[in-house]
């Protein structure tokens, strides 16, 4: 089943993809964007890893499961919020079972289906990695921007990414 998100796109003029339409500022914010987030992802993963054994996709699956209804979510919906492909998602799950941090637990609706599922031992790495996640992100993040540029980054970054990982694939 594909994972297509439709996207109403409104009907007029067709935008010119001429590069001469880009500007430099385009360029640098863009560049700025991958930069910055594959630094603070590079920081998150050595000390999350570092501290508790726990790389950033661990963190960011136990995470999604502890934000869920009852710490646990279907694999696929699970794999599109961690912004993981399916396949990649089941190796990650593999080893976090292996290490008792989740368990996969059936779906009573449908056989077929199967659930994540956060163990208590998942619960308590993750509040343990939360504290040197927190610990980072104000360091790395928090402290360069004022609150009123937080606000004004949080509404931009919505602009472009206005899903915010709530939407089920329906899976």
């Amino acid at each position: 089943m594909s994972t297509a998100t439709a996207v109403k796109i409104e009907q007029g003029e067709p935008e010119s993809l001429d590069a001469g339409d880009r500007t430099e500022a385009g360029h640098r914010a863009w560049r700025g964007l991958l930069r910055a987030h594959a630094c603070l992802s590079k920081r998150l993963d050595a000390a999350l890893d570092q501290a508790h054994g726990l790389p950033l996709t661990s963190y960011e699956v136990l995470d999604r499961l502890d934000d869920s209804s009852g710490g646990r979510m279907r694999m696929c919906d699970l794999a599109d919020q961690a912004q993981l492909s399916r396949s990649g998602l089941t190796r990650l799950v593999d080893r976090l079972e292996r290490e008792q941090l989740i368990e996969r637990c059936s779906c009573e609706q449908d056989a077929r289906g199967s659930f994540a599922c956060l163990t208590p031992a998942g619960r308590q790495r993750l509040s343990d990695a939360r504290v040197t996640h927190l610990a980072v992100v104000r360091e790395q993040f928090f402290s360069r921007f004022s609150e009123v540029e937080l606000s004004l980054l949080a509404d931009m970054c919505q602009r472009v990414a206005p899903c915010n990982g709530a939407e089920s694939s329906g899976c």
